[in-house]
């Protein structure tokens, strides 16, 4: 009797299961690539050519992110502080301790410091810190707990998806103007009576807030998401300009 099927036929069974295992194997390498810290670099933490303690300056100290990140509310890019900004403090403060002498190198021949880049944004995506910061969105949101970090290290993924979350949701991370840069900051420290008198209630809400003890992250999002009209943008033109 002849054969039903032509002969390479045969080999179809063995063709499938290769290509099985090689979508397999691609689709794990690819979500080992793409989607775990190695690819979005979350809890890098290159060392630095001078030591620079955010806790202490910042929590201990009490400085504020503006004084050496002056740039972050009027431009798209925030700065890096020149020599000249380390200097207004330290040429009185530890100025002879070692671990600063590439900052008096620095300041002595004019060259910049090569500080170590971490939260770096792709060419092809467009972010504005000014416009960000100024609408409620904290560094916090994004750089984590940089004020109790000894030494920063990335603490967000800073992906599309992880960037879509909070512009589908902004009311999930939005917080009063004045404490964009109180890292600390958290949903109870809000005075409810103070707050809906400055902000008043998302619109549907009969509640009288102001007798409330506490709001929750939700409601002050929202109310503050209605009060400045926030309606980030989710299409491919938003980022990628």
């Amino acid at each position: 009797m002849a054969n039903f099927f032509p002969r390479w036929t045969n080999w179809v069974p063995i063709k499938l299961v290769v290509c099985g295992i090689l979508l397999v194997c691609g689709l794990t390498g690819a979500t080992w690539y793409y989607v775990t810290p190695k690819y979005t670099k979350v809890r890098y933490q290159p060392i630095q050519p001078v030591p620079f303690p955010h806790d202490i300056h910042v929590t201990q100290l009490g400085m504020d992110c503006r004084y050496c990140h002056s740039f972050v509310e009027v431009a798209a890019q925030s700065n890096v502080p020149n020599t000249q900004v380390c200097m207004n403090c330290h040429t009185q403060v530890q100025k002879d301790n070692p671990k600063l002498e590439p900052v008096r190198t620095s300041w002595k021949t004019g060259d910049p410091i090569d500080w170590v880049w971490i939260h770096r944004t792709v060419d092809y995506v467009y972010y504005n810190h000014a416009a960000h910061v100024n609408r409620g969105i904290s560094c916090f949101s994004c750089h984590g707990p940089v004020n109790h970090m000894s030494v920063v290290y990335q603490a967000k993924p800073h992906s599309m998806a992880w960037c879509l979350e909070c512009h589908r949701h902004p009311e999930n991370f939005l917080r009063p103007e004045d404490q964009v840069f109180n890292l600390d900051w958290k949903p109870d420290d809000v005075k409810p009576a103070g707050f809906v008198a400055k902000y008043g209630k998302p619109q549907g809400v009969t509640e009288d807030w102001s007798k409330r003890k506490t709001l929750s992250q939700t409601e002050i999002g929202q109310t503050l998401k209605e009060h400045w009209n926030i309606t980030p943008p989710q299409n491919c033109q938003g980022c990628h300009r």
